[in-house]
């Protein structure tokens, strides 16, 4: 299969699409899955696919995830199939896709044997539409007539060893959210900032207030990650101070309780610095992903797996979680699963070298695209006759 497989996967890169509307992408996998033995569903609200799998003898149901849109980037790589709609596939759904397929493909060939029922989600807007979350309410997990008893999705990475997997029990990937803050000054003349309220210099404070509050608020045993993205200050003229400054920053936890904490104390911080200096505040704090938890009993049963078919040379337990982001995590919060990622570098490329995800020079290994289909098939077979 895998060079069905691989052709399949060039031609998602060449047509790759954005959010959660995914015409080109949805139309090939409805071709690739309609000539099979499936109940096919077409989302509502997203160009979603999801195929309901039912074997030839009683049990329970599992699910397998991939995720379909690609990153507002323009690729410069020049291969044969490089992308030509705007968009690149710059963090490997085009893989996730097919090798997805190509699970279905193993387990429909097995389909009377099959100890129970597999659902199959293709989701687009896994980048920063909440694509998974939206398919939850259309009701994805319902599609067999009973919710599943474990999910699982594996995630390629173009910096890791190809063809290596990795993954962890517990928080496996980090939530995300967001803070916009805007400082409102009077402006004024540069000369008398003693006539004016200088929002600069306060923004400067919440920028450091910030850092340290989670450098001692939040556990070192239990961290975030606060980055500053972007300062843009509002000037009338070259020499004249500011009327106002906007902040914006990322929010990256580990943990529920460290996501509420960051919540509920960053927004009163900001707004009593602004208040302290008579500057008034405006704060819009934005979750994006929760935080990617993998259940311990479908961790150490995916590592098991992982280890019988792929060696334990070909496994890593990663000693602890990436700071990445993945609305998977929303499958995770209602059915127990994990998620593992598959190194996808190529091996021409040294690792110290080697373009990074969400990067216009990112590239992926494809000849993991066996090992991807295989195991996404044996997560489902093994974890079916396991009940």
């Amino acid at each position: 299969m895998l060079e069905k497989l691989i052709a399949t996967r060039r031609q998602l890169h060449r047509h790759a699409e954005i959010g959660l509307d995914l015409p080109l992408t949805q139309v090939l996998v409805l071709q690739e899955l309609t000539e099979l033995d499936l109940e096919i569903t077409a989302g509502r609200d997203l160009s979603s696919v999801t195929a309901v799998l039912r074997g030839g003898k009683p049990g329970p149901v599992v699910l397998l995830r991939a995720d379909m849109d690609a990153l507002p980037i323009t690729e410069p790589s020049g291969l044969p199939f490089a992308s030509s709609t705007g968009a690149m596939h710059a963090c490997g759904h085009d893989l996730h896709v097919a090798g997805l397929l190509g699970a279905v493909r193993l387990l429909h060939e097995r389909r009377d044997e099959l100890p129970g029922t597999v659902i199959f989600m293709f989701q687009p807007g896994e980048e920063g539409y909440a694509g998974a979350r939206t398919m939850i309410e259309e009701g994805v997990l319902e599609a067999a007539g009973e919710r599943p008893v474990a999910a699982y999705a594996v995630h390629v990475d173009c910096m890791k060893d190809s063809g290596t997997f990795f993954t962890r029990s517990g928080p496996m990937l980090a939530s995300s959210s967001s803070l916009q803050v805007h400082v409102s000054g009077t402006g004024g003349h540069p000369a008398f900032p003693e006539h004016a309220i200088d929002p600069i210099p306060i923004a400067a404070e919440i920028v450091l207030a910030v850092q340290s509050f989670v450098a001692r608020r939040v556990p070192a045993t239990d961290p975030a990650v606060v980055s500053i993205l972007k300062i843009t200050s509002e000037q009338l003229a070259p020499n004249a101070l500011p009327i106002g400054v906007t902040i914006g920053a990322s929010v990256r936890t580990l943990s529920r309780d460290t996501f509420a904490l960051m919540r509920e104390k960053l927004v009163p911080l900001v707004s009593a610095i602004g208040e302290a200096h008579g500057a008034p505040t405006t704060t819009d704090y934005q979750d994006s992903y929760p935080v990617t938890i993998n259940d311990p009993h479908e961790a150490s049963f995916a590592l098991d797996v992982l280890e019988r078919l792929h060696g334990r040379d070909g496994v890593q337990v990663l000693s602890a979680p990436l700071m990445a982001t993945e609305d998977f995590a929303y499958v995770l919060e209602q059915v127990p699963g994990a998620l593992v990622v598959l190194g996808a570098r190529p091996t021409d490329v040294l690792v110290e070298s080697a373009p990074g995800m969400h990067s216009a020079g990112a590239i992926f290994d494809d000849s993991v695209l066996g090992k991807q289909a295989e195991t996404l098939a044996e997560l489902a077979w093994r974890r079916l006759q396991s009940t």
